[in-house]
């Protein structure tokens, strides 16, 4: 769910704070204790479960509606029902075996459990607010649709596809005279012949993007290299040498791209409505910051601007990540 990302950013730490990570065993059992709707402990609970019992583990019943849920949350087609049903019902049986069993070790009142169920508990809470606050924005127009299809065309009916080649090497192995290889080299194979006889380790690939798939000011840079440019990009523990092989066109009509532009608009729009409730509840609220350092440049400092230029391609989690990589997003 969309929505999930926004409450999830914004409230992430609620409960949290500043708490040491969970171990595997406490957050398996945290992950058992949010899954077991219901129930206030790990497994430990005795009351009547609501619908008709279908199964009994060592005394704990699963019942109808419980299986229900899960082909709801499944989103399990009609003719699947069936196979689906026991599949799931084994799942519950498997699930309610481990809140046994973390119900015996007492993992329900570890602290780390306790304060990932409080958090989880917050962001369910926080999320079903948004949801019935902005679940009702509009979808987009048919209008809306061309308008944003006509803005960018560099993204549709004008869109490039840029086709590229690569070395990947690891950055400890960029020595001086590898670098005055790549500096003095006039395509990658002349690289490529350099490593085998200095018997450096590479590896190839072969990648293709379009100037819908990245920010405008990285398609644009990469539009501007002739063919056959060679350049290099530092990731970390790799390194990569990129050349362009082809710059060609790549046109998208409307009717192609008309479900991709809805979403990535209705996502907009959605993403509005929750900043919009989120400053609306904060210039409202009485918010004091008792330590100063953790107090935010601003009011909105926690609100990021949705990225443009995948408009109907790419998420703007990933936008905004090729955004802060630069090049080094291509890949």
């Amino acid at each position: 769910m969309y929505l999930e990302g926004i409450i999830l950013n914004a409230i992430t730490g609620l409960v949290a704070g500043k708490g040491v990570p969970l171990n595997k065993r406490a957050l398996c059992a945290a992950v058992m204790l949010i899954a077991a709707a219901g129930l206030s402990a790990c497994g430990g609970s005795k009351d009547k479960k609501p619908g008709q019992s279908l199964v009994s583990v060592n005394g704990e019943e699963i019942t109808i509606t419980q299986l229900n849920e899960e082909l709801q949350r499944a989103n399990v087609q009609p003719a699947q029902q069936e196979a689906a049903k026991k599949q799931l019902l084994d799942s519950l049986v498997d699930r309610q075996l481990l809140l046994n069993e973390a119900a015996k070790e007492k993992l329900d009142r570890d602290p780390r459990v306790v304060q990932a169920v409080e958090r989880a508990k917050a962001l369910v809470i926080a999320q079903a607010y948004m949801q019935k606050r902005v679940g009702a924005v509009a979808k987009p127009t048919k209008e809306e649709i061309t308008a944003y299809f006509n803005e960018h065309p560099e993204f549709f009916s004008q869109r490039k596809q840029i086709d590229m080649k690569e070395l990947v090497i690891a950055t400890n192995a960029m020595t001086p005279a590898l670098k005055a290889a790549m500096d003095s080299a006039k395509s990658l194979e002349e690289v490529a012949a350099w490593l085998d006889t200095n018997k450096v380790s590479y590896s190839r690939a072969q990648i293709a993007r379009t100037t819908a798939d990245l920010p405008p000011e990285l398609g644009s840079k990469l539009l501007s290299l002739p063919k056959g440019q060679l350049f290099i990009i530092k990731e970390n523990e790799r390194s990569l040498l990129i050349q362009i092989s082809e710059i060609k066109d790549a046109p998208q009509t409307l009717a192609a791209s008309e479900n991709q532009i809805a979403q990535f608009l209705f996502n907009k729009k959605t993403k509005a409505a929750a900043d919009a409730e989120l400053a609306r509840l904060r210039a409202a609220a009485k918010i004091e910051y008792l330590d100063k350092a953790a107090a935010p440049a601003s009011a909105s400092a926690s609100a990021s601007a949705p990225a443009p230029a995948a408009a109907a391609s790419a998420s703007a989690s990933s936008e905004a990540d090729a955004n802060a990589r630069g090049v080094a997003g291509l890949k």
